[in-house]
């Protein structure tokens, strides 16, 4: 189960603090205890070197102090090769503080821990030996159960601090990790707030020129774009219903009509053919709006294969032919060989059709409408220009928008939706490639397409 950010941060802050607070406490508890154990040896081995220097000339060890002769304090013994006591320290029981293979191993001054046996009780003691020239050893002890007792009360009292240290953290960090996400929370609460009923609504941003200010800018910056796809999208949905309104007004009314019992045959046949062109350009409509519902960001599905564009060009041209002649206009293609890529075919054919024929609306009887085919550094280029009066200016900015179209005075009747231009964008786009339109030098509309090999 996943806990919520403030209570994580709390949690990390108390575990970095208990880490934090036992790798300290164990430092300070080593060097401690380091430093004292240092001491006392220095202590013995002054002790030591001195009882070595000034042995008796019968043997014995002089008294370390007249006045402290207990075991419990400071002691020394001379011991001989096999583990004899040779002589000890008033007070002290004379057992050997180190057996004979230790005392083997005595090559310098060698310190250690030992428990020696006073009486009923057995004291923690430091003991320092030291060989002597005439193969004997001297050994020098300490009692250090005060020592021992004072690292034992650091370590209670560490041991009582620890938790409070941790539980102190835990504190702070909640209450910071609360003030932190207070900001957060307002953001939320304010976004939680903005609806679709006022799109328009924008988060406040904090002047603090931190995080959150970025935060909330980006939010902002967000909610400006979901802004702007729906204001497309609504214009998208408005549009279309005017452009689906118009024939199927004229569908009803021909239907309607042709129903009269008045009408003779002919007037039926009529009638029957005008509905039956509605419903083309319905169809049609319909087809133009599916591929750019289907886009998803400007792609729409595609399939790949190895097609050659020359031929595809040149197939789709001849499907103008008809048309051209009525209009007096000619279609010709201009390539510079055998092009091949790998694209949708159906696409590609679709795209250049489209240009096609906004071109031929637009280019008067006696002008020609121009497919150019040609290899460019990054790929394969399409462009299809006319003789026609050319794109207005203020079109340019916005003429592969849905719904867009040059000459505002031609009416839905004349056959236009606006979205030829808009598919041939997500067509391009679906391939990788780019759209540009622009006017031609010398006169007339030019619109390029750049596809990847």
């Amino acid at each position: 189960m996943t806990l919520p950010i403030r209570r994580r941060l709390a949690l990390v802050s108390a575990v970095l603090v208990s880490v934090i607070l036992l790798g300290l406490g164990a430092a300070v508890y080593l060097r401690l205890e380091g430093d004292l154990l240092s001491a006392v040896d220095d202590e013995l081995l002054t002790r030591a070197t001195t009882l070595a220097t000034t042995l008796a000339a019968d043997g014995s060890t002089p008294d370390i102090d007249v006045n402290q002769t207990d075991v419990g304090d400071v002691f020394a013994e001379r011991v001989a090769a096999d583990g004899h006591v040779i002589a000890a320290s008033e007070g002290f029981d004379g057992t050997a503080l180190m057996s004979s293979t230790e005392l083997a191993a005595v090559h310098g001054p060698t310190a250690r821990r030992a428990l020696v046996q006073t009486g009923d009780e057995i004291v923690p003691t430091r003991i320092l030996a030291l060989p002597v020239d005439d193969g004997t050893v001297v050994i020098t002890g300490v009692a250090i159960d005060d020592l021992e007792a004072s690292l034992a009360t650091l370590v209670s009292q560490f041991a009582v601090a620890l938790p409070i240290g941790i539980g102190l953290a835990g504190l702070v960090g909640w209450l910071v990790a609360g003030a932190a996400l207070r900001p957060v929370e307002r953001l939320r609460r304010d976004a939680e707030a903005i609806s679709g009923s006022e799109p328009d609504r924008r988060l406040p941003v904090p002047a603090t020129k931190d995080e959150l200010t970025a935060l909330g800018a980006s939010l902002n910056r967000m909610l400006d774009r979901i802004e702007a796809t729906l204001e497309r999208e609504r214009r998208f949905v408005d549009d279309a219903s005017h452009e689906l309104r118009t024939p199927l007004a004229n569908l009803k009314s021909e239907l309607d009509l042709a129903l009269m019992r008045s009408r003779n045959e002919a007037d039926l046949l009529a009638a029957l053919r005008s509905a039956s062109d509605e419903t083309d350009r319905l169809v049609r409509l319909a087809e133009d709006l599916l591929v750019l519902a289907r886009a998803d960001g400007g792609h729409v599905p595609i399939r790949r294969e190895s097609i050659d564009l020359d031929e595809t060009a040149r197939t789709t041209a001849a499907s103008f032919e008809g048309r051209a002649g009525e209009l007096g206009v000619r279609v010709e293609v201009l390539s510079d060989g055998a092009l091949r890529l790998e694209a949708d075919q159906q696409r590609i054919r679709q795209a250049i059709g489209d240009l096609v024929d906004n071109a031929l609306q637009y280019t008067p009887r006696g002008g020609h409408v121009t497919i150019r085919l040609a290899r460019v550094a990054s790929g394969v280029e399409i462009e299809v220009a006319d003789t026609g009066p050319g794109f207005p200016p203020d079109f340019l900015a916005t003429a592969f928008e849905p719904f867009s179209r040059a000459d505002l005075a031609r009416g839905r009747a004349a056959g236009g939706t606006g979205l030829g231009l808009a598919i041939v964008r997500a067509i391009a786009e679906a391939h990788g490639g780019t759209v540009e339109a622009r006017n031609g030098a010398a006169g007339g509309a030019v619109v390029r397409i750049q596809l990847p090999v």
